[in-house]
């Protein structure tokens, strides 16, 4: 049984809290905002691609959560210092709802694992139902960063149609690294007309007026319309619940209010 965790990414984090298992949590990402309390409560000991490993190891962890390529070198580190880690690798709403159980199993919780996980589902079935009585679906464009651009992953692009919405660049959601989902032209954005436009552009502030000021794209109806909005990268660019609770239902929110303008 894992009894000393550190957690090098945020959804791990939550997800132990949302379990009721966070006592076993002993260090967290620096990077960490939810649940707010484990800023308070755990000790800061990671970036996103770097760790202190000097603060790690005091802390005898018998495990170690990370998550990707991204933190490879961390991971690997971490090894030859005979530290167990576990990365992480989903990338799509099945793959959170099912990582969701595998921490669960992992801390000798299924039960609430499966409990979660359910309610989690239910959830987004909820937000389904609400957006199948949208009288038109838009077509949206989210924005993850914008120097180049580069669109939502995978589990963004499958929320956006669970909140009412049509991905435009639907075709670059496969791609689990950054550089496989750039948009190369903007002018392909304008050539594809979303009427929504949503930005999270990952750590900074999104800044709507830049976008809107980009050459060419009054064209595009979104910013024709008004309709460029943002929500906060914590809400749905981590790979947890977050993105299948909050962020799902701003993306929600977005969409249907763009629907009740027509």
């Amino acid at each position: 049984m894992y009894r000393r965790i550190v957690c090098l990414t945020e959804e791990p984090t939550e997800i132990l809290y949302r379990l009721g298992e966070e006592r076993r949590i002993v260090g967290i990402s620096g990077f960490t905002v939810r649940p707010p309390r484990a800023r308070r409560e755990k000790p800061k000991v990671s970036a996103f691609t770097s760790a202190k490993i000097d603060r790690i190891l005091p802390l005898e962890p018998d495990l170690v959560f990370g998550f990707s390529d991204i933190q490879a070198d961390i991971a690997a580190d971490l090894i030859r210092q005979g530290v167990e880690v576990h990365i992480l690798n989903h990338r799509s709403v099945a793959e959170i709802l099912r990582t969701v159980k595998v921490i669960a199993a992992m801390v000798g919780c299924p039960e609430k694992g499966s409990r979660l996980a359910g309610e989690l589902e239910d959830g987004l079935d909820r937000i389904r139902a609400r957006a199948a009585e949208l009288p038109r679906r838009p077509r949206v464009y989210f924005e993850e960063w914008y120097d180049p651009l580069i669109s939502g992953i995978r589990w963004v692009s499958e929320l956006i149609e669970v909140a009412g919405g049509d991905d435009c660049f639907p075709e670059l959601r496969a791609g689990s690294l950054a550089r496989e989902r750039i948009i190369a032209d903007p002018r392909e954005v304008v050539r594809r007309a979303p009427d929504v436009i949503v930005g999270s552009w990952c750590g900074r502030k999104f800044r709507p007026e830049r976008v809107m000021a980009r050459e060419g794209w009054s064209e595009v109806p979104a910013v024709a319309d008004g309709q460029v909005h943002e929500v906060k990268s914590a809400l749905i660019l981590q790979p947890g619940p977050a993105a299948l609770t909050d962020g799902v239902e701003a993306l929600h929110g977005i969409i249907s209010g763009w629907a009740r303008a027509r």
